[in-house]
């Protein structure tokens, strides 16, 4: 053996491991993990960047269901909007009761008396009633595919937008305003805008985490599948309606914790929240930034929000220069940003 060959043997067994893309995400999961640390400290408003983080969360969650199993729902503003409605109400108000339909009998209230929800109680009780809302949907729309299923999102959305109108703990036109913040876990006080941003880091990347686990298990590899050939998948022995019920209320879920967190941080829940144009903005978001990778969600949230919150004073002209980086993405990457940056590296992203 000569001098050099130890040399050689370890650049080689070093080479693999680094150009693996488990090295490579545990890297950026590094990176976007001290990036959220420092954001605050660089000038950016800690009150804006909670609300991304948010928006962030709601696009990863519906990339989960586009991007990994080609479902493209055009109303899944409705479980972001629906988990800020209860969110909001439940960190306000509390239960005072639970309303039940019979028939024969008709509506009747059960007594509850619980008092004003902590925050992150109301958050997961958003989420739960949004991944119910996703099981009774999903239940229905994954009958069919293609135009069909998104037609019947849109159709079930605009049905819980009618009921969000008119319900009368949602507060109607005006929404619920002024949701208490309150104390996270009883002893982190939210009403400082620091300390609210870090705790909607942590819960973001908690579900970032979550999700690229889902991706990346047996249960995401037949997601994959189903989506690029489902009649073979099928044959495989896959009971693929089931997978996709699966993850529609994992998405709606996910969906609803973005809600319920956008509720506590902006201290309101409106229509907007659970508005067909919320949907289409997170379908932007999704294909701006790279429809199934794990970071083009983030992307495009950060690219939409950041157009919306900066160039507010354009009035309606934000929504042209929208537009214009939508087309602009559509014609020259199809893959977005992040999926044209990972056909460069030739790594998955």
């Amino acid at each position: 053996m000569t001098l050099d060959q130890p040399r050689i043997i370890a650049s080689q067994a070093v080479r693999p491991f680094a150009a693996s893309p488990s090295f490579l995400h545990a890297a950026l999961f590094a990176g976007l993990a001290a990036l959220l640390a420092i954001l605050p400290a660089l000038g950016l408003y800690p009150f804006v960047l909670a609300q991304l983080l948010c928006f962030a969360l709601f696009a990863c969650a519906f990339n989960m269901l586009l991007g990994f199993v080609g479902l493209l729902s055009f109303g899944h503003a409705m479980f972001f909007g629906m988990a800020s409605y209860v969110a909001a109400y439940t960190a306000k108000s509390g239960l005072a009761s639970l309303p039940f339909w019979l028939p024969g009998v008709g509506r009747f209230d059960i007594p509850v008396g619980l008092p004003p929800f902590a925050p992150e109680l109301a958050m997961l009780t958003g989420a739960a009633v949004a991944a119910v809302l996703g099981l009774i949907v999903g239940a229905l729309a994954i009958k069919r595919q293609g135009i069909y299923f998104a037609m019947i999102t849109l159709a079930l959305a605009q049905m819980v937008y009618f009921f969000s109108l008119q319900a009368p703990f949602t507060g109607g036109e005006n929404g619920i305003q002024g949701v208490p913040r309150g104390h996270f876990l009883g002893f982190i006080d939210l009403r400082d805008d620091i300390t609210l941003y870090y705790v909607v880091a942590a819960i973001f990347f908690a579900g970032f985490l979550l999700i690229y686990r889902i991706i990346h298990s047996p249960f995401g590899q037949v997601l994959k599948a189903i989506r690029d050939n489902e009649p073979r998948a099928i044959s495989l022995g896959y009971r693929t309606q089931r997978y996709k019920l699966t993850v529609f209320v994992l998405s709606a879920g996910l969906a609803g914790l973005a809600g319920g967190m956008k509720a506590v941080v902006s201290q309101i829940a409106t229509l907007t929240d659970v508005h067909w144009t919320m949907s289409g903005e997170v379908v932007l978001m999704t294909l701006v930034g790279g429809m199934g990778t794990i970071y083009g969600p983030v992307i495009g949230a950060v690219i939409i929000i950041a157009i919306q919150t900066y160039l507010n004073n354009l009035g309606a002209w934000v929504t042209i220069v929208q537009g214009t980086i939508f087309v602009i993405c559509v014609m020259l990457f199809r893959e977005g940003i992040a999926g044209r940056l990972s056909r460069w590296i030739k790594r998955p992203l």
